[in-house]
């Protein structure tokens, strides 16, 4: 599976940014999608995920509750990040993630794209 990840840039605080990302290859093995978003010297960390089934059942990091929404498009294997009233702490290399169902135990992750919030 491959990822790829488009969508970064450089956004005013209080500002919008929708990240994207589109897997290819063995997709009918992924389960959940996600993105997590890494500072310079600190630990990767989930933003929000999200289910192929159940609805599309959601999780999100509590600093992303309420600003931030996932989504998915199974139809063409890609999942959205809307962030809205964007923070300076939001600035950070953001991942797209991708997890297999338990019987194929893979992992997948995409390049990082960066998000830079900053007046």
């Amino acid at each position: 599976v491959q990822l790829q990840a488009s969508g970064g840039g450089l956004v005013q605080p209080g500002g919008s940014l929708t990240l994207s990302c589109a897997a290819s290859g063995s997709v009918v093995t992924i389960d959940n999608m996600g993105w997590y978003r890494q500072d310079p010297g600190k630990q990767r960390e989930l933003v929000a995920s999200i289910t192929k089934y159940n609805s599309g059942s959601t999780t999100y990091a509590d600093s992303a509750k309420g600003r931030f929404t996932i989504s998915r498009d199974n139809a063409k294997n890609t999942v959205y990040l809307q962030m809205n009233s964007l923070k300076p702490d939001d600035a950070a290399i953001y991942y797209c993630n991708a997890q297999s169902f338990p019987i194929y135990g893979r992992n997948y992750w995409g390049k990082g794209t960066l998000v830079t919030v900053s007046s």
